[in-house]
């Protein structure tokens, strides 16, 4: 074969896979869309329904439903038996579509794609200027995220995650000081509290918003052992037996003052747990990550813009294994371990003392 003929087969390959990707982004914010109407979980409890039939059913208009299911048949998401005109989403399918699926409901994640492209030339412009989105450009981000997270809070923190750290649970058991930094909406600290009532838990953020939702959830469980603080996570006060962030320091504007904050702000024998990306720092090793590509974006949309458009780092994907034990190891934490947890691919775990 010569190499023209090599280039010319490349360049069709390339080009299919180039179609395939437009279909797909396309596909991904129908899947979006699906989630948050609630037709996925709709059409998960009905037998073999029409456009009408399941548009009544989630109590949305008929002709948009309609149009919906013609890109998830064609998508190969949803059945479809013409003679009949009924839609069916098999279960299968469902098992990573639903509510009910719980953290393996993927579709969750489809939402991100409507929010990134609400500031899709928002993040045009930073690349000329270099200033970055900020974080008000998302109004809708605290709520997704907290969605994301919350069922695997409710699902793997309390046995699963928290026993990542040896003689933890025993320990709050028996009562200790946790403050839980960049808490969001404080699902996982409400969550700790209730599941340990000898302990206090502290939330910190900086959306007032994020931590008045915080606050009504700690109300209706009846939390006593719950509260939560307006704050910059650089500038701690007070001294804890155990300090967590989940999915928060590589996003942070300050990110080596606020390590080295956690440091100061430990008790002798206290502990920093810190979930955040499972990836590497070098590119080349995220060539095989499953989900590498949406690392990239989800970076470039939000986590390295928003910590750029305050002045700040904008860590990005550069965060990853290597970086983080070398900025923990700088901050002060002497001993560090990471840990995993099972069907997890996307967060790793680091368990770390001064």
């Amino acid at each position: 074969m010569s190499v023209t003929e090599l280039d010319a087969a490349r360049q069709e390959a390339f080009a299919g896979r180039m179609v395939q990707m437009v279909n797909d982004a396309c596909l991904g914010l129908m899947v979006g869309l699906g989630h948050e109407s609630g037709l996925f979980d709709t059409m998960a409890g009905l037998a073999p329904a029409t456009s009408e039939e399941i548009a009544r059913a989630a109590g949305l208009n008929e002709r948009y439903v309609r149009e919906w299911l013609g890109a998830m048949v064609v998508g190969q998401i949803v059945e479809y038996e013409p003679q009949r005109r009924t839609y069916a989403l098999p279960p299968e399918h469902a098992a990573s579509l639903t509510r009910a699926a719980g953290p393996d409901n993927l579709a969750r994640i489809a939402q991100d794609l409507g929010m990134m492209g609400e500031v899709e030339q928002q993040v045009l412009e930073a690349f000329r200027t270099g200033r970055g989105v900020p974080y008000s450009a998302y109004p809708r981000f605290q709520a997704l995220q907290a969605e994301e997270s919350g069922e695997v809070y409710d699902l793997a923190l309390v046995n699963g995650i928290v026993p990542l750290v040896p003689e933890l649970p025993e320990r709050l058991r028996a009562g200790i000081d946790a403050l839980d930094i960049g808490c969001g909406q404080g699902h996982a600290v409400n969550v700790l509290a209730g599941a340990f009532p000898a302990s206090r838990f502290r939330g910190l953020d900086m959306s007032e918003e994020g931590l008045a939702a915080a606050r009504a959830e700690a109300a209706e469980l009846g939390l006593s052992n719950a509260d939560f603080q307006l704050g910059d996570c650089a500038e701690l006060t007070g001294a804890y037996d155990l300090v967590t962030a989940f999915d928060v320091i590589h996003d942070l504007a300050r990110p080596t003052e606020t390590l080295a904050a956690i440091a100061g702000a430990l008790k002798e024998d206290g502990v920093f747990l810190m979930g955040d990306i499972a990836a590497s720092s070098r590119l080349e090793e995220n060539i095989d990550h499953p989900l590498g590509p949406a690392l990239y974006t989800f970076s470039t949309f939000y986590c390295m813009s928003v910590s750029l458009s305050e002045g700040g780092e904008g860590l990005g994907t550069v965060w990853g294994e290597e970086t983080a034990r070398r900025m923990l190891a700088e901050a002060g934490f002497g001993r560090v371990d990471t840990q995993r947890v099972e069907g997890d691919i996307l967060n790793v775990y680091y368990v770390a003392r001064r």
